[in-house]
């Protein structure tokens, strides 16, 4: 039981399916990686060769003899908890590098506890010859991190930092709280006013209602009502229905199915991705009709050319496991970003886990895919909307 509320904190804080190919086999529990052994890449790949373009480690940093310039990317491999995620955001980067061929070399710094490991690994990497670092993965190892006296070279934390980043310090994940603010923001666009808040008895539920509401007034929405739901659906029974009015959920699908179809039909419902179990939840889908979410193109919009250019996760990995496969992904391609263009004010990319620009304190912040749960199924707006014609038609 601990070391399953262990990883549900990592995946909550990062927010961190379909049956697909994959083209580079999963790294295997006993195969992790010591501390300091660069990885190779899947035969499939392209191999990671000549070095890219980057900033060098400041002087301050003594390079050990042998030193080679690579990507260090460090991550609780060697956490019995954490090891399965941290697997898979593996597997995500260098997915990200076979796209990369002429990228710098990676290295992984694997760990078991990242609080009390991450700093001596991170000047392991200096001494190695890192030109930039990604890692580590929780908040608490990004905050270990950021007491660093120095951060020399490119770092891009894979998860949130809640104080002031130092310089060359950026986070980057997959927090819930941005898509309830997206929620709101689309809301208030479509001439919706009045909020009705659903939420359950824990901390991520209030951390989405909390980001959601700030949002919703900033926009100088209303909220007539916060439930916290029980499992008594009696209380939606006279909800005002009068135009618009709205519903924000901040729950998951087993829990939101079980209060959507007591809600009035009336009603416009949004949500973010943790309502989103994937499409082969059918009858959960069902249940959570007409619901509006966001989520990533990795998941909903497998045809865009950002996404058909990766190789897939393996079959029936979980959700969860898929959106930290993209993440991983995307993290490579933001390190290069950051290699390449660290002087720039303007940052932007076509991720697969959303639209990514630089936002304030370092932070790259994620637009999602705005989604519906049609027949069954959750599809994009934009595939929603198509078919919407398309049955006119006939």
């Amino acid at each position: 039981m601990h070391r399953l509320l262990k990883v549900l904190v990592i995946l909550t804080a990062l927010y961190v399916t379909a049956g697909c190919t994959t083209t580079s086999p999963p790294v295997q529990p006993e195969q992790a990686p010591p501390p300091g052994v660069t990885l190779p890449l899947p035969a499939s790949a392209p191999a990671v060769t000549a070095p890219a373009p980057a900033p060098v480690p400041a002087p301050s940093v003594t390079l050990l003899p042998g030193a080679q310039p690579h990507i260090a990317l460090l991550l609780p491999l060697n956490d019995p908890s954490l090891g399965q995620a941290a697997r898979v955001v593996q597997q995500g980067f260098f997915a990200g590098a076979s796209q990369q061929p002429d990228g710098l070399p990676i290295r992984i710094y694997a760990c078991a506890d990242e609080p009390k490991e991450v700093a001596a690994l991170y000047q392991q990497a200096l001494e190695n010859g890192a030109r930039a670092v990604v890692g580590p993965l929780t908040p608490a190892g990004v905050a270990a991190l950021a007491a660093q006296p120095s951060i020399p070279v490119p770092t891009l934390a894979l998860n949130r930092l809640d104080t002031q980043a130092p310089a060359n310090l950026y986070s980057f994940g997959l927090m819930l709280e941005n898509e309830a603010r997206q929620a709101a923001r689309v809301a208030s666009l479509a001439d919706l006013h009045t909020a009705i808040i659903v939420s359950t008895d824990n901390p991520l539920s209030s951390r989405l209602v909390d980001a959601f509401q700030v949002e919703w007034k900033k926009l100088g929405g209303n909220v007539a009502g916060n439930i916290v739901f029980t499992g008594d659906t009696s209380m939606f029974a006279n909800l005002p229905i009068t135009p618009g009015n709205m519903v924000f959920i901040a729950a998951n699908a087993d829990t939101a199915r079980k209060f959507r179809p007591f809600l009035d039909p009336m009603l416009p419902v949004y949500a973010t991705s943790q309502i989103f179990k994937g499409n082969t939840h059918t009858l959960i889908n069902y249940d959570l009709r007409d619901v509006v979410f966001f989520d990533m193109p990795w998941l909903l919009q497998q045809d865009r050319p950002v996404v058909k250019r990766y190789p897939r996760l393996a079959p029936g990995q979980s959700m969860d496991m898929e959106r930290l496969y993209a993440l991983g992904i995307d993290s490579y391609r933001l390190i290069n970003v950051l290699m390449n263009n660290q002087e720039q004010g303007d940052m932007h990319l076509d991720g697969v886990t959303g639209t990514i620009t630089l936002g304030s304190n370092h932070v790259f912040e994620r637009e999602a895919v705005e989604a519906e749960f049609v027949d069954g199924q959750g599809i994009s707006m934009e595939a929603a909307e198509a078919q919407q014609k398309s049955k006119a038609g006939h």
